[in-house]
């Protein structure tokens, strides 16, 4: 009976390991074909890769150090100068503080992801932990942009209430805004869960090697309002009026200039004709000087010189009295010949 179970069951042994056997040859020459077909289309897949893992490893290694050492430096420089410690600069430096924080604790997870094709090597909690310093850093550094154009429009536009408005407790109140602010749409929301869908939460789980930050429509609206709509309309706002005064001040600057220059040459000529009046005229002066050239210093008929005067008013009155004395005179002298020609 042995004999004859082994040997009903010997076909189908026989059967299962053929199969097997030609599924494994299927599967080699698949191999086989994919690795020839990647060999003849990149010869040296190895070296391009390793150039090209290079290449982006110093691109964002540069960005990353550029970022860290010029935020540092600005940082330092408003600390040694005194000069420096202005009220706006208060908002330089948090910002610098920021900025400096976004390429240290942002860029860098997101360069280790960009280099290893997507893979994320520091598991769950971490990938919370990276989106939430994101999403921290990049709004606190936006929601300073828009500090700082609302204080440019009160030192350009408003100068006078400048110095009331923006007091260090004014400042001190925004900055601390700026920062406490950008918690509520990023440590929250997203170590609670709220920020994404049920299937994204797990698919997350499902495989801890893939960070990837999902969003849902209320998380997406309420933390682009906060982190972008809003501090976008502000500084839009801000900086048109300041565009906008700027723009009248020049106009204003420009007929304050043109007024300056006018009383420049009106004080010069002034100045020159009590210097010069009783000899000669001013160059300006084109049609005192054409009646001067032409007249010169004559005498009228009493016997008296006339004084170009220092103004138009007094040279105009005394040509005046000029003419009406030589017309008396004429008729004077033609009334006199007429007496004479009647009596004879």
């Amino acid at each position: 009976m042995i004999v004859n179970a082994m040997a009903s069951f010997s076909p189908t042994l026989t059967t299962t390991s053929s199969n097997l056997l030609q599924q494994s040859l299927l599967q080699n020459a698949t191999l086989h074909n994919k690795t020839n077909i990647t060999t003849i289309e990149n010869p040296h897949p190895d070296w391009t890769d390793l150039l090209l893992l290079i290449l982006e490893g110093f691109i964002f290694g540069t960005i990353i150090v550029s970022a860290v050492l010029g935020n540092a430096l600005v940082i330092i420089s408003v600390h040694r100068h005194r000069k420096l410690r202005v009220i706006t600069n208060y908002y330089v430096v948090s910002l610098a503080m920021a900025d400096m924080l976004v390429a240290l604790c942002a860029m860098t997870f997101n360069a280790s992801v960009t280099l290893t094709d997507g893979k994320w090597l520091f598991g769950y909690y971490m990938c919370d932990v990276w989106n939430s310093l994101d999403v921290y850093f990049s709004t606190a550094s936006i929601l300073h942009l828009c500090c700082i154009s609302v204080d440019r429009y009160y030192a350009i536009v408003r100068p006078l209430e400048y110095p009331i408005t923006m007091t260090h407790r004014t400042v001190s109140f925004m900055l601390a805004n700026v920062w406490l602010l950008p918690a509520v749409i990023s440590f929250t929301p997203i170590f609670l869960g709220w920020y994404t869908t049920d299937d994204h939460i797990i698919y997350r789980k499902e495989h801890p090697n893939v960070c990837k930050f999902v969003v849902n429509k209320y998380y997406a609206i309420i933390s682009s309002s906060i982190s972008f709509w809003i501090p976008g309309f502000v500084m839009v706002t801000m900086y048109c009026r300041i565009y906008k005064e700027a723009v009248r001040q020049r106009k204003a600057l420009s007929r304050t200039s043109s007024n300056i220059i006018l009383n420049s040459i009106h004080q010069h000529r002034t100045s020159y004709r009590d210097r010069y009046g009783d000899h000669y005229l001013h160059p300006s002066d084109g049609e005192l000087m054409t009646v001067g050239q032409i007249n010169g210093r004559r005498s009228t008929s009493s016997g008296s010189a006339i004084s170009y005067g220092t103004t138009t008013t007094e040279f105009n009155t005394a040509m005046n009295t000029r003419d009406n004395s030589k017309a008396a005179t004429e008729l004077n002298v033609n009334g006199e010949c007429f007496y004479s020609k009647c009596m004879h």
